[in-house]
């Protein structure tokens, strides 16, 4: 029965991951859509509401315990975060579904279409970035996979330096980057148009938010290192004050 388990568990884990790369690369393209043009655009769309509302359910787990047990501070910041990203794909779903013209014009939805275009571009942002935090925050388990898929084979230091510094490139390019699309403008909806580069090449494009996600995954990814740190010496201090 335990292994039947655990097979099951390793079973389960395989398919979030082939999903969460699907909704990675239709995060990409979504961003793209200077690439994608509208129509495609909405059909990336729809396939991210539906990957989304798979990816919940596969993980419904966790909505059953939001009130079980303690809140460390990097259960507090994950919880933060996922309930940020459910309301953006909320906004995202409705602001979509009222604006299509192609993928979901035929749901009878009725709102004001200049509070839904602003709601798209603003919630389109944050998601993007939002998702890539929640993205970061579970890369430590990723790596951790990783690690021991590998730790019979022996990884020179220099490898894993090397591979360091290769991250914080991408995440100081994606910083530029980030700077100069004037992301946060959009964020904050100072802009009320976004504005597209039609000439720049599909390769620029995506590696330019591929380079913002990986500065996001970044900062996110090593934030939750230090709060499972700090966590874990407190319990160890309040461990030897007993």
């Amino acid at each position: 029965m335990k292994q039947k388990e655990v097979g099951g568990m390793k079973g389960k884990m395989k398919i979030k991951i082939i999903l969460d790369l699907f909704m990675t690369a239709v995060l990409l393209a979504l961003m793209a859509f200077q690439i994608t043009g509208q129509e495609l655009h909405e059909w990336f769309g729809a396939g991210m509401l539906v990957l989304f509302l798979a990816h919940n359910i596969l993980n419904f787990k966790w909505y059953k315990n939001l009130f079980k047990g303690s809140y460390t501070m990097f259960r507090v910041l994950q919880t933060v975060i996922n309930l940020a990203v459910l309301i953006s794909m909320l906004c995202l779903a409705y602001s979509g579904i009222l604006m299509s013209r192609y993928a979901l014009s035929f749901i009878p939805l009725d709102g004001s279409m200049a509070l839904a275009r602003q709601m798209h571009m603003a919630a389109s942002y944050w998601g993007f970035v939002l998702m890539s935090i929640h993205a970061g925050l579970h890369y430590g388990m990723l790596v951790g996979m990783v690690g021991k898929k590998v730790k019979d084979r022996s990884i020179s230091k220099a490898a894993v330096w090397v591979l360091r510094v290769f991250a914080v490139l991408i995440a100081a390019y994606g910083a530029v980057c980030f700077y100069r699309a004037n992301i946060i403008s959009y964020m904050l909806l100072k802009n009320q148009f976004a504005f597209f580069d039609f000439e720049q090449s599909a390769v620029s494009v995506f590696t330019e938010y591929a380079a913002m996600m990986g500065l996001w995954i970044c900062i996110s990814y090593y934030l939750a290192k230090t709060l499972k740190k700090i966590s874990s010496a407190k319990v160890k201090k309040e461990g030897n004050l007993e």
